[in-house]
């Protein structure tokens, strides 16, 4: 395998922050086949009920029923009202949420196809799934957002459990099931590196806000600070430390200002780290124990007009927890005390905040099979969407906040007015 390392380009200060013909790793496909799943038949509606002449509601302002099973990935498109969905049937599709119309079929998948994502300037959308193929396609031509082509295909991870792209460039990052984190340059498809170091599937990982770091975590417990030009970690925490101990870690996030992570266990523990120091600095225990927290968001309260104190955003701010016991729970960094717990009859499966100037907003998605929208500040109730007929699997924002977009288990997207 070669191997050869040019010099480092300048990740933080530009825009071309890595020049593409830099190869850090170059990796050969080594020919490894996708296991063959027997397929079967996907139900249109999901498990049939016993309860079959219960009345849904349904407030649901557009849907797209096109998946043949559950859609377990929901995108959407920085600018263009476009959302892009993958699936239990080896699909990914790009759609128009204003009227449920497909644009584009992604195809080329052997396997599930467990998220979609597009690139920060939207000229890009990737789709990874259980084969361990990671497809990119690209926007063709300048006039609208309604033609895409197939660029390429980017080989490395056994099984891709999620993507992030860079906040500013072209750099694709994936977590893989083998142990490993892919990082690409995009357009080329070039390996720009392979982060080894995890002792088990790597289930989270997201570019800090600033772009200038990585952060990864396994579900053996084992949490990773990268520099993206060094294969060497800056930190690393592992259930050695018996602060940390979370057996293993199913979320995390990063806060704006890039200073704090707070990451969430199988056993409903939550740890809030400093990415300065590379320590433990609080521990937050507000779900049920045994219950896996399964979505950690960061919530601006300070761009609240109703007088309600924030803690300033030096101090790390607010952040949302989410769990299997159903509770979204509030939480001030500033003095690590809860604030409000939200509740959910079921699960919660996603949480995701409005974008200023209502960051104070949250919705959280849950397989109760409705998702809820809420004021972080009060812990008010703002609106239930209905129209589910199973678990709510993922979920975006799209029109800048004003819709959330849902994947469900019952094999169709649904789109809501988020207020």
């Amino acid at each position: 395998m070669a191997s050869e390392q040019p010099e480092h380009a300048q990740f933080e200060e530009d825009e071309e922050f890595i020049d593409p013909n830099d190869v850090f790793i170059e990796v050969n496909d080594d020919g490894d086949l996708p296991m063959d799943d027997e397929d079967g038949e996907f139900a249109l509606d999901g498990d049939a009920q016993p309860d079959e002449d219960v009345v849904y509601e349904d407030n649901s302002m557009q849907h797209f029923p096109t998946h043949r099973g559950s859609v377990f990935a929901i995108s959407t498109h920085p600018a263009a009202p476009l959302a892009a969905s993958g699936g239990e049937d080896d699909l990914g599709y790009i759609w128009d949420y204003t009227t449920g119309e497909e644009v584009v079929k992604l195809t080329g998948h052997t396997d599930s196809v467990t998220c979609t994502a597009f690139s920060a300037d939207g000229e890009l959308i990737s789709t990874g799934g259980m084969d361990g193929k990671v497809r990119i396609w690209r926007r063709v031509g300048k006039e609208n957002w309604k033609q895409w082509e197939f660029l390429t295909e980017l080989q490395g991870p056994d099984e891709v459990m999620w993507l992030r792209w860079h906040p500013k460039g072209s750099v694709l990052l994936a977590g893989s099931n083998d142990m490993t984190v892919w990082l690409w340059q995009l357009p080329s498809g070039n390996t720009m590196q392979v982060f080894a170091g995890h002792t088990g599937p790597v289930q989270c990982g997201e570019f800090t806000p600033d772009g200038k770091r990585i952060i990864t975590a396994d579900a053996e417990g084992t949490l990773i600070f990268w520099d993206p030009r060094n294969p060497t970690p800056i930190f690393k925490l592992t259930p050695t430390d018996a602060r940390f101990d979370l057996e293993g870690i199913t979320s995390l996030a990063v806060n704006p200002a890039s200073t704090l992570a707070v990451v969430g266990g199988t056993t409903g523990g939550v740890r809030v780290v400093s990415l300065s120091k590379g320590e433990v600095v609080s521990a937050l225990g507000g779900h049920q124990e045994g219950e896996s927290v399964e979505a950690v968001e960061f919530v601006e309260l300070a761009s609240a007009a109703s007088g309600v104190p924030a803690a300033p955003p030096s101090t790390g701010g607010v952040v949302v927890t989410g769990a299997t016991d159903g509770k979204a729970c509030i939480w001030d960094l500033g003095t690590m005390r809860l604030r409000a717990t939200l509740e959910h009859e079921d699960a919660v499966t996603s949480l995701i905040r409005l974008p200023a100037p209502k960051a104070h907003l949250i919705v959280s998605s849950s397989a109760d099979k409705t998702l809820r929208t809420w004021d972080a500040r009060t812990g008010e109730l703002l609106r239930e969407h209905k129209g589910h007929h199973g678990p709510v699997l993922a979920a975006a924002l799209g029109l800048g906040g004003g819709v959330v977009v849902s994947a469900g288990d019952d094999g169709v997207c649904l789109v809501f007015p988020t207020e």
